[in-house]
């Protein structure tokens, strides 16, 4: 097994901020580029439906729920067996290390229809120590209306079961959630309608008044005088009304490219990780932040640009961005170029800053109104 003593840290932050310039590149490219409407909008009504169901997890390797302290698990198999026909004495104390209560869970597809089959998602909801190697009992999946759309049933997988090596072991995923692929079969569909009367709506993924007009043009330069906007998130299309030709015509209308709207501007960090990622449109304004032994000085270094002799130019001032950070010990580092967030975040890696510290930063910034984006932080 290889020391981690050694590593070279700075290396490390150095391929971080590396990753981010390249996510920066690629979102700015992805904006240059139209986009189909099916990745900007959906069909109003076409959506899937939610189940849920309980039900039992056996033949575990003695992994299962302790029945003492799990006695909904005990009733369970007590029902079970009762309903088969297996009548237990009164006062029997079960003692069960094979079975698991579990909860499960799955998406029923828009258009889906009887027979057809769905994947499900299994979870211990006792103290079962481990669902591998379980097969899950018939078990009917409700819908919010409480009626059964899909019975699910199967051999329960799950990954990173363990592994190990040296005497060690390495747990790579929860033990206690496992999936089933096509684990359900769809017993009930929903009906679904595409659209309502001589219409179709379309709903953008997020809220854009300028992606929305440039759907609505494009929408009409295919089919003219078609589509008319209700708000910035809603689109209305007149369809044909013959269902079979309405599909054709939904085919068309998903596959036009619209050149989508840059995003607003966003910051998201995550404060487990230290993770930053940020789009095209951060900007910041000159600001100076202390933060304990770290200080932070954005400002603006503007030059003077002079044309050649007998040149028609004119004389310009370019304003370049000059980032200050500085820590107790003497650390100190300056960046010139452009105003953006990745120069700051990149300047506080540098001199080890850790993920707490860089989002106290980015929140005073924010609220100093010198960071012009939405801070989230996950």
């Amino acid at each position: 097994m290889a020391s981690t003593k050694g590593i070279d840290m700075s290396g490390i932050q150095k391929t971080f901020i590396a990753v981010l310039l390249i996510l920066a590149t690629l979102m700015v490219m992805s904006s240059a580029r139209a986009e189909r409407i099916k990745d900007l909008a959906s069909i109003a009504g076409v959506r899937s439906n939610q189940l849920i169901g309980y039900g039992l997890v056996v033949g575990l390797d003695g992994s299962g729920d302790q029945t003492t302290q799990t006695p909904f698990t005990v009733q369970s198999i007590i029902n079970m067996l009762t309903g088969m026909g297996v009548n237990l004495p009164p006062g029997t104390n079960l003692q069960l290390k094979n079975v698991a209560a579990v909860m499960v869970t799955a998406s029923l597809p828009a258009f889906a229809r009887p027979g057809q089959q769905i994947d499900i998602t299994v979870s211990s909801m006792g103290n079962a120590k481990s669902l591998s190697g379980g097969t899950l009992l018939m078990t009917p999946l409700k819908g919010a209306d409480g009626a059964v759309y899909a019975m699910a049933q199967g051999n329960v997988v799950v990954s990173g079961a363990g592994a190990s090596s040296g005497g060690s072991q390495v747990v790579v995923n929860h033990l206690s959630v496992g999936r089933i692929a096509d684990g359900a079969t769809v017993e009930r569909s929903v009906p679904t309608s595409l659209g309502e009367g001589n219409y179709v709506y379309l709903d953008l993924n997020s809220t854009d008044f300028g992606t929305m007009e440039n759907m609505l043009q494009a929408i009409n330069r295919v089919v003219p005088g078609a589509a008319t906007a209700t708000d910035g998130r809603q689109l209305r299309i007149r369809a044909p009304d013959n269902v079979s030709d309405r599909v054709g015509f939904l085919s068309r209308i998903e596959n036009i490219e619209v050149r989508a709207d840059p995003s607003a501007a966003k910051v998201i960090i995550n404060a487990r990780t230290g993770s930053v990622v940020m789009n095209q449109s951060v900007t910041l304004d000159d600001c100076a932040v202390a933060h304990g032994n770290l200080s932070v000085t954005i400002g603006t270094n503007n030059t003077v640009s002079q044309p050649n002799p007998l040149s028609a130019g004119q004389t310009t001032t370019v304003a370049n961005a000059q980032i200050s950070v500085k820590q107790e010990a003497g650390a100190l580092l300056s960046v010139r170029g452009g105003v953006n967030l990745a120069d700051v975040v990149k300047a506080l890696n540098a001199i080890g800053a850790n993920p707490q510290d860089l989002i106290a930063i980015l929140q005073a910034m924010k609220s100093a109104g010198a960071l012009h984006a939405e801070l989230k932080i996950i």
